[in-house]
């Protein structure tokens, strides 16, 4: 038998979320419905099979603000992994109609700041908007291996690396760079995918720094002030090459395998902000090798970059080991039905009409898994 415990601030069986989710035995099947609200809270979740229901997206808010840049007790970083608001393990979880976001800011600033860390073997997040600046969502698994000590610090730095299926339908995902991210097998349908702008906020937030003392430019800050002399290759994941042009972002960075299916996006809407330059977003780039990213009959608006996908520190750099690509794109606000592609980096892939069929059906099979 199912439990239901009701989160409201007042007259529910808890008052926070935290304390309602503490409350449920592991393997306990369990609904948590919390109420209308403002829940300033960081939130660790891993049950067996868990569900919370809020009142709605502009209803049910919760929000947290801590950060990569941020210096813990012991004089380290707290770095991307322990950044997030919400964490989700276990086995199953079922979030929808509710807003989690990370208020921390910009990441030129604080660096990443994770609003959900989706890490349950099976994840469905419905209805749900997740907002952030740099790297919002995090579709575990981790990578096989970090590329610099301490990059993984987090729940899961020490566990063995799991494919995990997620599901995202009719939910809205906002950031800027690399907003999501990770090694999931995920399908995004009937989503809306946005890019902030950037360029309206990056001065005022380098100058913002520089006069207030404090720390010199590094990573994302050096690329907005200076056209860095290291090569390419030294670039990691918190930079930017700006030399070719600024960049507004990059909206996914997947790490799977070959063989997994990575992040596939169907029937969604993919563009940037208000102020957004046009062909300043790109849809991702790969933060491992073997990136897995599709975008199937998406509408895209103009602020999405004409090479598509960037290589990983640099537009042009050469990535065939990645499977990207897209099929039937629809480009909003013109006459032209579909979106002219022909100056798309060599190495993003021409889908089929076959193809597209094919990855359609194991996207059917993990949306199957998730919601059966």
């Amino acid at each position: 038998m199912s439990l239901t415990i009701n989160v409201s601030k007042s007259g529910g069986d808890f008052s926070t979320i935290q304390e309602a989710v503490n409350a449920v035995p592991y393997d306990e099947s369990a609904t948590i419905r919390i109420a209308e609200g403002f829940f300033s809270e960081k939130i660790f979740c891993e049950k067996r099979d868990i569900t919370l229901i809020g009142d709605g997206v502009d209803k049910t808010i919760i929000s947290f603000d801590d950060y990569a840049n941020e210096v813990m007790e012991d004089g380290s970083k707290r770095g991307t992994f322990r950044s997030y608001t919400a964490f989700f393990g276990g086995g199953r979880v079922h979030i929808k109609d509710m807003t989690i976001r990370n208020d921390a800011g910009d990441g030129r600033a604080v660096g990443q700041a994770i609003a959900v860390y989706a890490d349950a073997d099976i994840c469905f997040f419905e209805n749900v908007k997740m907002t952030g600046c740099q790297d919002t969502l995090f579709c575990a698994p981790l990578p096989r291996q970090e590329r610099k000590k301490n990059g993984f610090l987090g729940p899961r730095v020490m566990t063995e690396r799991r494919l995990t299926s997620q599901y995202y339908k009719n939910c809205t995902i906002t950031g800027d760079v690399d907003f999501i991210f990770g090694g999931a097998d995920a399908v995004f349908d009937d989503c809306t995918i946005i890019c902030n702008d950037r360029m309206h906020s990056r001065f005022d937030v380098v100058e913002g720094l520089t006069e207030a003392g404090s720390h010199a430019p590094t990573g994302s800050d050096a690329s907005l002030t200076s056209t860095a002399s290291a090569g390419a290759a030294t670039l990691d994941k918190d930079q930017i090459d700006t030399r070719e042009r600024f960049i507004n972002g990059y909206i996914t960075a997947a790490c799977g395998r070959s063989q997994d299916l990575g992040f596939v996006f169907r029937n969604c809407f993919i563009g940037g902000a208000e102020g957004c330059e046009e062909g300043s977003v790109f849809l991702g780039r790969p933060w491992r090798d073997e990136a897995k990213s599709v975008f199937l009959n998406c509408t895209m608006d103009k602020t999405i970059a004409p090479e598509r996908f960037s290589g990983w520190g640099g537009i042009t750099v050469d990535q065939p080991e990645t499977f990207y690509g897209e099929f039937g794109t629809i480009l909003a606000g013109s006459s032209i039905i579909f979106a002219d592609l022909s100056q798309k980096n060599s190495w993003v892939k021409d889908i089929s009409e076959s193809d597209a069929a094919a990855i359609n059906s194991r996207a059917d099979e993990i949306v199957k898994k998730v919601c059966e």
